[in-house]
């Protein structure tokens, strides 16, 4: 989160009622990126009340990349789900997806938005142009690749090595994973617009730090690697 006070509460509130459904045992990490608003008071508040959410706080804003990050490696659970704190979808989705990982043997399930003209003329086409330029260069297309929507195995975040700062991440999650022979499914799914609260992940400078990236990062995201984990 950075900056949600708005939402923060009333998306830990809708993750617990479906982890409750479909989750034996469950854990929400929430990732303050450096807030400047009430927003690192109002998580504190909610871990107190409950022990089983953590909140893991940066001193300096890290942007998307570096917070997912932070998250993943505060994950402790055999299955890895992450959102962003603005609530694009339902969360009681996770559990098709978790029935879809069961149905299939995926090792992660990413979703994509049925109805991506919801997020506004320019993110659409940035968004439309970006899973192009991925699927050119990496060779699998993918429908939304940058959605805030996937549902992983812990083995395979712990299989690769994530080095993106800011948005590219996703796509670098997903390229790396498949590159090294993990499954991954996709799955359709609605999608809610942000009603409160502001967006900063559509801004041209962070595409430009996507393409920084990308430009730095290509090599490495092209590499193929033999699966060697114990499930194989």
């Amino acid at each position: 989160m950075y900056n949600e006070e708005l939402n923060i509460r009333h998306a830990v509130a809708m993750a617990i009622d479906s982890l409750e459904k479909h989750a034996g045992e469950w854990e929400i990490i929430v990732v303050d990126d450096a807030s400047t608003d009430a927003s690192p008071r109002l998580a504190a508040e909610l871990a107190a009340s409950e022990p089983r959410i953590r909140v893991v706080t940066h001193p300096k804003n890290r942007k998307l990349g570096g917070t997912l990050r932070s998250g993943f490696e505060a994950a402790t659970k055999d299955l890895v789900f992450y959102m962003d704190a603005d609530i694009p979808f339902d969360p009681d989705v996770l559990g098709r997806a978790m029935r879809a990982m069961e149905l299939t043997g995926a090792d992660m399930i990413a979703a994509y938005r049925h109805d991506r003209t919801l997020e506004g003329f320019k993110r659409g086409v940035y968004t439309l142009v970006y899973n192009w330029l991925i699927g050119v260069l990496f060779g699998w297309p993918h429908r939304d690749i940058n959605f805030s929507f996937k549902l992983m195995k812990r083995e395979v975040i712990e299989a690769i090595a994530l080095k993106s700062e800011g948005s590219l991440i996703d796509a670098e999650l997903v390229v790396k994973a498949k590159n090294r022979g993990y499954s991954i499914q996709q799955i359709g799914i609605d999608y809610f617009p942000r009603s409160r609260g502001e967006s900063h992940l559509g801004s041209f400078t962070v595409v430009l730090k996507i393409l920084r990236e990308l430009v730095t990062l290509f090599p490495e995201m092209r590499k193929r690697h033999a699966r060697t984990d114990r499930h194989r």
